[in-house]
């Protein structure tokens, strides 16, 4: 009887798991369908749990607002001024909520996609990665959560430029305005991760990146800036910092992953790093 390739086993041979390109297109497709499956049941847990969902996020903004707002005599009230517009704001709170819960589950397809073409030494660095991408996600998503009311009441302040009105706030704006910043800083907490899976397939050396660093400082600061939603500085500076920091550990992480690794070895490398007479990158 033959044994099933086991491609988690330590001594596979990626060619047993090579497929053609209607067995890649296929593999791909069932991955995907059960990304959207996990979707969809996250989009279940959001519907069914919109007001507590809501109430959370809601009361969250309009209590740092009021703190704003109250000490210069203006008020601050949400409305709804379309009746679909109540659907719609439960449709898209909860596929936000969705897609939140379903991203640690779409990152194990991901790598079940991955992983049978890898051999286990290149596996080993990567088996690592699943828990420091739930822990990065739940990091960005802390520190986005703790700098939000400060980032509401920046808002609210510039309420000074128009005496005597008061704000009224379509429902839900600040309930999503919440809910994609926590995403955002989530997703953006990730790229430590880039840089360590770029280094551990010898795309980039540790050198180049500490070489870089700040070319590297600069583009997260712009990083920073393109996923924020509210592009308040609060927010920015309270994503770009933390992920520059983490750009740093992550870069020592590499150079400890590629110690020994001749300087010819990656694909990405700096001239000055080569020997003499190689200009093969």
């Amino acid at each position: 009887m033959l044994r099933r390739p086991n491609w988690n086993s330590s001594d596979h041979d990626p060619e047993e798991f090579r497929l053609s390109l209607v067995g890649h297109l296929e593999e791909l497709r069932k991955r995907l369908i059960r990304s959207l499956g996990y979707c969809l049941v996250g989009f279940g847990v959001g519907w069914f749990n919109f007001p507590f969902v809501f109430n959370l996020l809601t009361d969250r903004a309009a209590t740092a607002v009021n703190r704003a707002l109250l000490p210069r005599g203006k008020k601050y009230e949400e409305i709804i001024l379309h009746m679909p517009d109540a659907f719609f704001l439960v449709f898209k709170v909860s596929a936000y909520v969705g897609l939140i819960i379903a991203l640690p589950f779409i990152v194990i397809e991901l790598w079940g996609f991955i992983a049978p073409g890898l051999k286990p030494a290149e596996q080993k660095p990567f088996k690592r990665l699943a828990p420091i991408s739930g822990f990065l996600f739940l990091l960005g998503a802390f520190f986005c959560w703790m700098i939000l009311p400060e980032a509401f009441k920046w808002f609210a302040s510039y309420i000074d430029y128009f005496p005597g009105v008061d704000i009224k706030q379509e429902a839900g704006s600040m309930a999503m305005l919440s809910l994609k910043s926590l995403l955002a800083f989530g997703i953006g907490f990730q790229l430590p991760l880039v840089v360590y899976v770029l280094g551990a397939l010898n795309l980039l050396s540790a050198q180049t990146l500490m070489k870089y660093w700040r070319h590297a400082a600069v583009a997260i600061f712009f990083l920073a800036g393109a996923i924020t939603p509210s592009n308040d500085p609060i927010s920015m500076l309270a994503i770009a910092i933390p992920m520059t920091g983490l750009f740093a550990i992550s870069v020592y992480a590499v150079k400890f992953t590629q110690r020994g690794r001749p300087p010819e070895a990656f694909l990405w490398s700096d001239p000055e790093e080569l020997p003499a007479g190689n200009d093969s990158v």
